[in-house]
């Protein structure tokens, strides 16, 4: 019954497009920390660029689950709608923090895997991107929905495997020579890896609204 009242009902259609614009914001934050991990001269201009981007969609945050608590008929479940907006707030949130971490230590000189895993990065906050577009219509698109937070969850095992071989690479390096160098690199290692770990929960996240909606 309550189905067919929702159905019966205006539905408030203003969440795809905070989505959306929020995915934005993904988008253009991943391709700043990966211009971050090219290292050099460019690396404060791009970690502000991060820390611009995440305020930005932190406002757009602010803005869903304030529509959340105004709207009476929602998409689809009011949890999944908060779960999803906070999922990929914390994505860009772990972006910023990885951004600060270059600059708090002063890194310019970044290692190869690092930049590997920007561009999983890139890739992962893309596929987002697309998902975050096909919700407003779920049902005719859930296929394409299901193959993208598959090749999510790949990267993010690629991402783990980047690091863990990073790690070691820097352990090689560095253990006869600079412990706080090799200490810095995990730090920044660690970061990385939990912003692709946050792209993962974005992409389970999806998936149980695909499935709660078929």
């Amino acid at each position: 019954m309550f189905r067919l009242f929702q159905a019966l009902m205006p539905r408030e259609d203003r969440f795809f497009e905070l989505f959306s614009r929020h995915a934005a914001m993904l988008v253009h934050g991943a391709h700043a920390v990966r211009e971050l991990l090219n290292g050099g001269q460019g690396v404060a201009e791009a970690a502000r660029k991060v820390i611009a981007y995440e305020t930005d969609a932190d406002a757009i945050a602010r803005d869903v689950l304030l529509l959340v608590r105004r709207t009476f008929i929602t998409p689809f479940d009011r949890g999944d709608i908060k779960d999803l907006i906070n999922t990929l707030d914390d994505t860009i949130d772990q972006m910023q923090k990885t951004a600060k971490a270059v600059l708090l230590f002063e890194v310019s000189e970044l290692e190869p895997e690092m930049a590997q895993m920007g561009d999983c990065i890139v890739q992962a906050a893309n596929l987002t991107s697309e998902a975050v577009s096909l919700l407003s219509s779920l049902r005719n698109n859930a296929a394409r929905l299901n193959t993208i937070t598959e090749e999510i969850i790949r990267l993010e095992d690629d991402a783990d495997t980047l690091n863990d071989n990073g790690i070691r690479s820097l352990f090689k390096n560095h253990r006869d020579g600079n412990a706080m160098n090799y200490i810095i690199g995990v730090e920044i290692y660690d970061h990385l890896e939990k912003v692709m770990d946050r792209f993962e929960d974005v992409a389970n996240r999806i998936s149980g609204i695909v499935i709660e909606q078929m």
